[in-house]
């Protein structure tokens, strides 16, 4: 009994220190309007169990207006209840309270830096212990259990539940001791002063020794990322209730699923461990989580505040909506909203929403360099080229340009990248320089990715072991073609090798006919221009048949209004080097011309005297 009041002096004084920590992000993460609007939706919102006032799971579901067919709620409500616990990890789950929600959504908005200032600017391991489980069978989330860890009753009587790391830790011989210092952690107990031994107690609660994020989870909350990449704070998820049903619905969850095998083979693996994810993700998806920002800004603005009003009591004219354009403007083969949203997890979606201007389609411009050189050179801005096809299979018989192609390839073959039921292939890259036909130097600049989006998410980013970005090769060289990550091919060839494709370490090519390519990664090479995969090391190559290209340019009013001019003045000047050719710029005595040659009118016999 000696010791009772000393345990509750500890539960009192980290509640004081929540209190005062929750006061803290509420003063300096938001402005006062903001403040304002998070307390009324809170009030509006929140349950009631004695004093405590509360938000349950289907309560925030139905506010962030999270689509029903995604069956996410219950996982977003596992972070939150988890993230709530801030600092003090080892009491998750918690209630959300008032004072848990204000930490809650400054975390989630990624405003606690306004706070947290010590470099702590990484939240990376927090989101990961957010979603893992802990025990050994890697259970689904039920969230009829989440909903009665909102008891308050029950959760006076306990510090936490089953599931959760503190309880239930196996090994993970991936991790590592000092990567159980959670920056933000350390951060926040540091910025509250408390004594060191205070502080080891809870920077090790929750470690990532033993925890996975359930694969389907994780699928799930890739599905809702998608969807929330181009949301602004204003918008409504349920203006794109139409990507989440009939074919849209699938090509969405075909997008996930290529997403999540950047992180593991869900055949073979449950889920995805603490290493995994922090390997792939600042590399190959560093802005997966961008889109959770806008959705949790949603607290921020309340529907009752009306800012229409003025001090007589009359309702001030409101301006009118100004509708926004389309995400894609244009409609390509290859890009659809999934695949934008796929690339926003690692480009800057400011660079891609509402910015995207179809150059060029092979399916309408025609499948050849000279109108791929015609579309895409006078633009002067970054683009985004993005090829797909179908995986040749390894018969050994092959006839016509595919045994060309084929005997133009060197004899090492590693073998394929994914399994063979998933033959699609979509590759691409991020040229930041204008494009030009290469001589012998490539263009480019380490600013380049060179990247794959099916049926594995991949990125490889550019390097400084050499410049052999990209090239545009036309003949007379040796296998004219597009290349990234190869030397340029030479002009001339002197011996049966000099005719073969050289292919980088890590390299795209497609032929001159855009009818074949292939993508070669040598892991054991350590790569050259690129760099190679964070998740998949080892050598694979991919050889396929051309399916679509496309170049998409980046930018805007401004940028088609630079290419236009150009295309005028290369106009121009083709007309003014016609008119030279033919003398007078008399169109009647250029007419007498050609017919004196023979190339028009009766007299068209080849400019024959007999």
């Amino acid at each position: 009994m000696g010791q009772t009041p000393s345990h509750e002096a500890v539960h009192a004084s980290k509640a004081e220190l929540t209190a005062h920590l929750a006061d803290r992000f509420a003063r300096r993460c938001y402005e006062p309007l903001e403040l304002y609007s998070f307390k009324d939706n809170f009030r509006s919102l929140a349950d009631r169990e004695g004093d405590v006032r509360y938000l349950k799971e289907d309560t925030i579901a139905r506010f962030l207006e999270l689509p029903d067919i995604l069956a996410v709620s219950p996982v977003i409500f596992h972070m939150l209840s988890f993230i709530g616990a801030f600092p003090f990890l080892r009491d998750a789950p918690v209630i959300l309270s008032f004072e848990q929600m204000i930490m809650v959504v400054a975390i989630m908005t990624e405003r606690y830096t306004k706070v947290l200032a010590k470099g702590a600017t990484n939240r990376r391991k927090l989101l990961f212990k957010s979603l893992a489980v802990y025990d050994r069978k890697l259970s689904e989330i039920e969230s009829q259990t989440l909903i009665a860890d909102t008891d308050p009753s029950r959760a006076v009587a306990r510090s936490h539940v089953p599931g959760f790391a503190v309880d239930q830790a196996g090994d993970d011989v991936d991790d590592d001791a000092a990567a159980d210092d959670d920056e933000l952690v350390m951060a926040a107990l540091d910025s509250l002063d408390i004594n060191d031994a205070f502080i080891t107690g809870d920077s090790h609660a929750a470690t990532t020794r033993g925890a996975m994020i359930p694969a389907d989870n994780f699928r799930r909350l890739i599905m809702l990322l998608l969807l929330t990449s181009p949301l602004s704070p204003h918008e409504s998820l349920s203006a794109y209730a139409d990507r989440v049903t009939g074919s849209a619905l699938e090509s969405l969850r075909a997008t996930a699923e290529n997403v999540l095998s950047a992180f593991i083979d869900v055949e073979k693996s449950p889920g995805i461990t603490f290493s995994q994810f922090r390997e792939v993700l600042p590399i190959s998806l560093p802005y997966l989580f961008n889109g959770l920002s806008p959705l949790f800004e949603h607290f921020l603005f309340s529907k009752n505040l009306d800012l229409s009003k003025r001090k007589d009591g009359m309702a001030a004219p409101s301006p009118a909506a100004i509708a926004l354009p389309p995400l894609l403007q244009d409609k390509g083969q290859i890009l659809n909203l999934d695949i934008l949203s796929q690339l926003s997890f690692f480009i800057d979606g400011a660079d891609l929403f509402r910015r995207l201007r179809l150059l060029y389609s092979g399916a309408d411009a025609g499948y050849s360099m000279g109108s791929f050189e015609t579309k895409v050179f006078n633009w002067r801005a970054p683009t985004i080229l993005l090829i797909s096809g179908t995986r040749l299979d390894n018969a050994e018989s092959r006839r016509g340009s595919e045994s060309v192609f084929y005997d133009s390839l060197p004899p090492q073959r590693f073998p394929n990248g994914s399994t063979p039921d998933r033959d699609r292939l979509v590759f691409g890259a991020l040229i930041r320089q204008p494009w030009r036909v290469t001589n012998k130097e490539c263009f480019g600049g380490d600013d380049m990715v060179l990247f794959q989006l099916a049926p594995t998410h991949d990125v490889f980013s550019a390097s400084s072991m050499n410049k052999n970005y990209a090239a545009f090769s036309k003949p007379p060289v040796v296998n004219p073609g597009i290349s990234f990550g190869s030397a340029p091919p030479p002009t001339s060839s002197s011996s049966r090798h000099a005719s073969l494709r050289h292919l980088g370490p890590v390299s795209l090519m497609l032929d001159s006919s855009f009818e074949f390519g292939v993508f070669n990664h040598d892991h054991t090479s350590r790569g050259g221009a690129f760099s190679t995969s964070a998740s998949r090391k080892f050598d694979f190559q991919e050889r396929f048949s051309i399916d679509d290209i496309e170049v998409w340019g980046c930018g805007g009013d401004e940028e088609a209004r630079i290419q236009r001019e150009r295309w005028e003045w290369e106009a121009r000047e083709a007309e003014a080097r016609r008119r030279v050719n033919l003398g007078t710029g008399d169109i009647a005595a250029d007419r007498a011309l050609l017919e004196m040659a023979g190339l028009i009118g009766g007299n068209r016999s080849g400019g024959s005297m007999g």
